[in-house]
């Protein structure tokens, strides 16, 4: 109540703060039907595949590959120099490290990256963990700051903490589950797709190899770039097997 005796207005930062603390609890598993999930897949494809749609969320997935780069260096006790965006979905991670088999490490951990968060994010929402996966997204997305080097990349990520935030004010709990289903699904086939965009370069554009991990990963390692962009995929393969675990009873209920 305020002194003139009205109710206070609520304080979003408070009540943001509020519903982050209380994600970290399990919900109910939301009910998903057939239809639904086919909508989801389509709704998935539509924000991942057209260039108009590309063009924004794709940039979602450019900040999650670089902060995979970013954890897989940090998990290894590499010094992280900073992170930069750019709006062409370009991105650099820069890591030092006095170990070749550590700078392999991180490089690796960008392309799968969008994937396994994807299928994570999918079993979340399948089971009932939507909220927790939405305040954890959301409290990685800000400790990020921490780490970008460049205005783009703060404008980027800002941007992406500003959805996150939105979406934690105004869907309901109950929805979230839904929620991180598309978003999975949607990076899921981001990872696809940017694998593809990976091998267009080593086939048709080889004048941009220098911006291709799989090709550091080769200069570093020895070994053919085409293995590392197999083992990409094989990882993407197995985020895809595990966010369809819990898609497949849906679908045979059809």
């Amino acid at each position: 109540m305020t002194g003139l005796g009205l109710p206070a207005e609520p304080n979003l930062a408070v009540t943001w703060w509020d519903r982050i603390v209380a994600g970290f609890s399990h919900a109910p598993s939301p009910h998903v039907t057939g239809t639904e999930l086919v909508v989801v897949m389509v709704l998935a494809v539509a924000l991942s595949l057209p260039r108009l749609t590309w063009r924004y969320f794709g940039l979602l997935g450019t900040v999650t590959h670089e902060l995979g780069h970013a954890f897989a260096a940090l998990t290894t006790g590499q010094r992280l120099g900073g992170i930069r965006l750019g709006l062409d979905h370009s991105g650099t991670t820069t890591t030092y490290s006095r170990s070749r088999l550590s700078a392999a490490w991180s490089t690796f951990w960008g392309y799968p990256v969008p994937a396994v968060v994807g299928a994570l994010m999918v079993w979340c929402g399948f089971n009932g963990w939507g909220p927790a996966a939405m305040s954890v997204g959301t409290l990685i997305l800000l400790a990020s700051f921490l780490f970008l080097r460049n205005g783009v990349g703060l404008l980027i990520t800002a941007a992406a903490v500003l959805a996150a935030a939105l979406l934690v004010l105004f869907v309901p709990p109950a929805f979230n589950g839904h929620v991180m289903i598309v978003l999975g699904l949607a990076l899921l086939v981001a990872a696809v797709r940017d694998l593809g965009k990976l091998a267009n370069v080593h086939l048709r554009h080889r004048e941009r190899l220098p911006t291709s991990d799989a090709y550091l990963l080769a200069r570093a390692t020895s070994v053919p770039a085409v293995m590392w962009i197999a083992l990409f995929a094989a990882v993407v393969a197995g985020a895809w097997w595990f966010a369809w675990q819990p898609m497949a009873p849906v679908f045979t209920a059809l």
